[in-house]
């Protein structure tokens, strides 16, 4: 599956060199594939399967039992954190990847196609676009373990038995799955050809959010994370949702739907802070106090940013619609004055007795014209 030059870049006639910057990217999804491909062929054989299972399957099982004859039905696995999870991030990172270029190319890339965008709206789209499938699949997926392990009414269980919180499968591999999204993101910077000054923001977003799901993953703290990221994931999609409405929105018939994003985000981080307090300070007892503060120090100083971030979008966002609000008078203005212009122009042009009576008032002509009617 060859990555067609679309996504914002010139397309090409000629094919580049071998193994060359361009080759790369125009083909990664094709080489990132073959690699992928290298780890499942080497599970088939019985010389590799130990190595390749190392960075397909999910290991660090505590309990549970495969299906055999006193026990038919097996006991389901659980699972803890261990450095073997660093080898099925990377496995899943090259997965993540092969799922980015097949979004962009077979829906991305034909939607922009016929919307003939902007470079910055085009830009948008595609960021947006990928985060919204991203955002949805993983609150869904969240949703369900949350429904699956029960914290939905019995939200003693969030910190019951800590640190001895073993996950099951779909748990874990939320986890795995998550590390890897945001270590794909360092990547697609090159494939897909991001400018410099645009940089940094996706660096910081890729870097901040793999680091906080690790800490809160090999430190024992699944059950609040999932919990938390959940309800994360569930305003960010509404977020995007409503960017992509307005790349779409040509006519600004939607931009109240900004209001629903506004409270969704205040109760969002509300619900969070609020969450994180209970089962941090209160739920955990059997912590350090040094672990505790960092993880409520994190935490705390996330929504803190998250909150700052917004409100100053929410200031730069009503600065540029009163500078398009002053621009659109002052264009008004001269409009005005170019047609008083115009019009005295064709005045001059005409004789002098014809310029008196344009000058004279509505009133003067009226009298003028009644006069007339009555000497007839």
């Amino acid at each position: 599956m060859a990555i067609k030059p679309g996504m914002g870049r010139k397309s090409s006639n000629k094919n580049p060199p071998l193994l060359s910057h361009e080759f790369v990217i125009q083909n990664h999804a094709d080489i990132v594939s073959c690699v992928a491909m290298v780890f499942v062929v080497g599970l088939m054989l019985q010389a590799t399967n130990a190595l390749a299972s190392i960075f397909i399957a999910l290991h660090h099982n505590v309990t549970g039992a495969d299906p055999s004859h006193e026990n038919p039905q097996g006991e389901a696995y659980t699972y803890t954190s261990g450095w073997k999870d660093g080898c099925a991030v990377f496995f899943y990172t090259l997965i993540c990847i092969i799922m980015h270029a097949i979004l962009q190319e077979y829906a991305l890339d034909k939607i922009s196609k016929k919307l003939h965008l902007s470079k910055f709206k085009l830009s948008r789209f595609n960021e947006s676009g990928q985060l919204v499938v991203f955002y949805a699949m993983s609150f869904l997926w969240g949703f369900d373990v949350i429904v699956r392990e029960q914290y939905f009414g019995n939200m003693p269980k969030l910190w019951e038995g800590f640190p001895e919180h073993p996950m099951v499968f779909l748990h874990k591999l939320f986890f795995i799955i998550q590390l890897a999204y945001y270590l794909h993101m360092l990547p697609e910077l090159y494939f897909q050809k991001v400018k410099k000054d645009e940089q940094k923001p996706k660096i910081e977003h890729a870097l901040g959010g793999f680091f906080l799901i690790a800490t809160a993953y090999f430190l024992g703290f699944q059950r609040i994370a999932l919990v938390l990221l959940t309800l994360h994931y569930f305003c960010e999609f509404i977020g995007h949702s409503f960017q992509l409405v307005n790349i779409f929105d040509k006519d600004e018939k939607f931009t109240r739907l900004r209001l629903v994003h506004n409270a969704v985000f205040i109760l969002t981080r509300f619900a969070t802070m609020v969450l994180a307090f209970l089962t941090l300070f209160y739920g955990i007892d059997n912590v350090s106090q040094i672990k505790r503060s960092f993880m409520l120090f994190t935490v705390f100083g996330l929504q803190g940013y998250l909150i700052f971030d917004f409100i100053s979008n929410v200031l730069r966002s009503k600065r540029e619609s009163t500078k398009e609000q002053q621009l659109e008078r002052l264009q008004k203005a001269p409009a005005k004055g170019e047609k008083s212009k115009k019009e005295r122009k064709k005045e001059s042009d005409l004789p002098e007795a014809d310029q008196n009576a344009a000058q004279a008032s509505p009133v003067q002509a009226t009298g003028k014209a009644s006069k007339k009617v009555k000497t007839k």
